[in-house]
């Protein structure tokens, strides 16, 4: 968790933030002609959204949702155990400042930055020994300059492994489990004293690690990477890389699962912790949309819809179709991130990319970015005693569920709301999706936070006209596999103008050396 001082009133009024429509979570689509339904088919539509003419066949509530069993199997192999044995060998470097990279005989130490990321990527080399090579590992490094917190060139290197997808139409899709691997204590510039950073970041470490562990068992259409970066302590560094490389490469990353300090803090005495929810937080207006897409977020009222904030939601409804997690569920936060803190997922946002944060409801700071002492009866230190290893556990069986989720699903349906008439009904089109047997049609109140169950039809046409005005409510379409697997939400964006042509999508290339 990078610190950002920045003054708390300034924060919460410049988000002035960014994205393209479809990272917006609407689609943009071509003006064409679309004449009204016939007045017999308007007549047989019901009086609430769901009720549709012009589909074909008859509009039926959305059946209850669909339990994968691979997906049960996946959230029960998560192992507390492992997650435990994964936080304390990333303990055992005694500091893995980004800095010290530069201290003498870094290379051959058994201690440090360098020899952690050399035992990460053991890890997931020794998981994709186990799985028969299904696992790509691969590091992206590179030289900092100085900069403020780097006070000299510095190398950085990310960690990660990627699980290709077996459909070779859906494998170009990408999702992404992250967690940073480097650690600090009180002084930025202080490379030898210990570090142990158990919870800021060794706690996402391990969730993206475990997530690799159990993933790499199974198979899905699209892709799924998992990622460790360093830098982020002085300033999202090896996320901003890795994000700009995604970016530059044109990889069709579809979401970001960013975990940091999801320890669960156990601080003894500490009563106001809630070790039954994780904070998932999300950028409303998006940090990378134009001018001229935030005019259009401001006129259809979509400042609640970014394609971040239906990751969120995603995540969130995921938790509740299975029943693996017991009373442990995501608390969604609509808000980029914490007063006066940053996190890796920024970073993504930056470059247009839907990515969300998980973190601990509540933290305790003693335990951050803390020379280990103990000072007027208090210790601080961020060590392992303070970390719940099973809540760790529960953070990753949520992540690796909503991979498996994401990754298994068809891919959200591009979708548009007609506007070049004057009328009272609701006009949806969307585009077919390979892989969906059926479609979805959400709607809300533009003052509810999410989707309700109730208010979703499913339908087999790709439009609709629906009875609800378009002035009242907002509306969602996703896409459902044949075995129920359910895409991210797509709001339809009002119809204006010509679609921007497709960008390349190329899948991860050789290391970046």
């Amino acid at each position: 968790m990078v610190l950002r001082r920045l003054n708390c009133f300034v924060l919460a009024f410049s988000l002035t933030v960014v994205l393209t429509l479809p990272a917006l979570g609407f689609s943009q689509t071509s003006a064409g002609k679309s004449g009204p339904a016939p007045a017999a088919a308007k007549k047989a539509a019901a009086k609430k959204p769901g009720g549709a003419a012009g589909a074909k066949g008859a509009p039926k509530a959305a059946p209850g949702k669909a339990k994968d069993e691979a997906i049960i199997h996946i959230i029960h192999e998560v192992s507390p155990e492992q997650v435990q044995a994964t936080i304390e060998k990333l303990v055992s470097f005694g500091t893995r400042s980004t800095l010290s990279v530069n201290n003498p005989g870094a290379a051959t130490s058994d201690k440090g930055i360098v020899a952690a990321r050399n035992w990460i990527k053991a890890e997931f080399e020794r998981y994709s020994a186990a799985c028969g090579g299904c696992l790509e590992v691969k590091t992206d490094t590179f030289v900092l300059q100085p900069k403020s917190r780097i006070p000299q060139p510095t190398a950085l290197q990310n960690v990660y492994a990627i699980l290709r997808g077996t459909d070779p139409a859906q494998s170009k899709r990408i999702f992404l489990v992250t967690g940073h691997y480097d650690s600090r204590n009180s002084d930025n510039d202080n490379t030898t004293d210990p570090a142990p950073g158990a919870n800021d970041d060794g706690s996402g470490t391990a969730v993206s690690l475990e997530c690799a562990r159990v993933l790499s068992k199974h198979r899905f259409p699209a892709t799924i990477i998992f990622l460790t970066v360093s830098g982020e302590e002085q300033g999202l560094d090896g996320s901003t890389h890795f994000a700009k490389m995604a970016k530059a490469e044109g990889w069709q990353l579809e979401g970001v699962l960013n975990n940091d300090i999801v320890g669960g803090n156990r601080t003894p005495g500490d009563t106001l912790q809630n070790r039954s929810w994780v904070r998932v937080f999300s950028e409303g207006i998006p940090v990378a949309a134009t001018e001229a897409e935030q005019r259009v977020i401001r006129a259809v009222g979509g400042e609640n819809d970014s394609a971040s904030r239906q990751i969120a939601r995603y995540v969130a409804d995921v938790n509740r179709t299975y029943d693996s997690f017991g009373k442990f569920t995501p608390k969604l936060i609509f808000r980029r991130d914490r007063y006066l803190r940053g996190g890796d997922h920024t970073a993504f946002n930056e470059q247009g990319f839907a990515a969300v944060r998980f973190t601990e409801y509540r933290e305790d700071f003693n335990h951050q970015h803390q020379t280990p002492r103990v000072k007027n009866g208090v210790e601080y230190g961020d060590w392992p005693k303070f970390v719940d290893f099973e809540y760790v556990a529960n953070v990753a069986r949520l992540n690796a569920a909503t991979l498996a989720s994401l990754a298994s699903a068809p891919s959200a349906p591009k979708a548009k709301l007609l506007t070049k008439e004057l009328e009272n009904d609701s006009k949806i089109e969307w585009d077919a999706v390979p892989g969906a047997v059926a479609y979805d049609i959400l709607w809300r109140k533009t003052t509810d936070p999410d989707f309700l169950e109730e208010n979703v039809t499913r339908f087999t046409d790709t439009k609709v006209d629906l009875q609800e005005s378009k002035d009242n409510v907002i509306f969602g379409v996703r896409a459902v596999g044949a075995k129920g697997q359910r895409s991210l939400v797509m709001i339809p964006g009002p119809e204006r103008g010509p679609v921007p042509a497709a960008s390349p999508t190329p899948t991860p290339q050789a290391d970046k050396k």
